[in-house]
């Protein structure tokens, strides 16, 4: 049985710069997985935002395995329980 691979028009959009703080950790783990996926951290982000905004997940399995590593790796132990109890280190 062959896979039918499907190629979409490509959708025009306006991007900016935008300067946005992550958490370091966290930083580390998402540029992992975009380099994993050979995309760019913003394809990624606008990738997991359009999921979350239709209540999608956003990561395979295998992806999420390998999220667990990389969270490993770079030390990150943040949960989404943490999401809204982050407070910046003061210098």
């Amino acid at each position: 049985m062959s896979q039918e691979i499907v190629v979409l028009n490509p959708i025009v959009v306006e991007r900016v710069q935008t300067g946005v703080r992550l958490e370091k950790r966290m930083l580390k783990v998402l540029k992992a997985i975009a380099e994993q996926k050979d995309i760019t951290l913003g394809d990624l982000l606008e990738g997991i935002v359009l999921h979350a905004f239709e209540g999608k997940a956003p990561f395979s399995q295998q992806t999420l395995k390998e999220i667990e590593q990389f969270k490993s790796l770079y030390s990150m132990i943040l949960t989404a329980a943490d999401s809204h109890h982050l407070q910046e280190q003061e210098p």
